[in-house]
């Protein structure tokens, strides 16, 4: 039987993409540290024909870079009601939320995390959120976390045949 995958992954980024720290200094820079590892999570979605899209309540031009360097399909700077942007998107797609993916780490995700078909929390968000996971992840924000959400979601035989077709062929 073939394994049943989302038709949409979405996400948060802080405390997901990265570590939740925000750094400022005296000049009003503000700095994230994203890690490289979740980029391959776009890549194995893509991969599938899976588009992937960012849902976050910063409006900040960092992310806006980070979604347009990994092609990232959908992204919503501001958001203020991740369930409704969804919500809209799937009638826009023509899916359920059953048939979406999300991974978040706090409050303003909890929501959302409870109507989706796959909903990921990574190890470092409080215990009240992660109560709400249907996928069990072991990493922390910023540590690569959204990379194995997808790899969890797709299982070991997907995740190797992408890495064959894509990686490995090609060298």
């Amino acid at each position: 039987m073939k394994q049943k995958l989302p038709k949409l992954i979405l996400t948060d980024i802080d405390g997901v993409w990265t570590d939740g720290g925000m750094y400022y200094d005296g000049t009003n820079l503000e700095l994230k540290k994203f890690h490289t590892y979740d980029s391959a999570g776009i890549l194995f979605a893509h991969h599938m024909g899976i588009p992937v899209g960012i849902l976050t309540g910063e409006n900040t031009e960092i992310v806006r870079r980070r979604a347009e360097k990994l092609k990232v399909d959908y992204l919503y700077l501001g958001v203020k009601n991740k369930l409704a942007i969804a919500q809209e998107l799937c009638k826009e797609l023509q899916i359920e939320l059953r048939d979406v993916a999300y991974i978040g780490d706090d409050l303003n995700d909890m929501v959302l995390l409870k109507q989706v078909g796959w909903a990921g929390v990574p190890i470092s968000a409080p215990e009240y959120v992660r109560s709400l996971a249907s996928v069990q992840l072991e990493k922390s924000g910023g540590d690569g976390v959204f990379r194995e959400f997808v790899e969890t979601i797709f299982g070991k035989d997907i995740i190797l045949s992408i890495v064959n077709k894509v990686v490995l062929d090609r060298q």
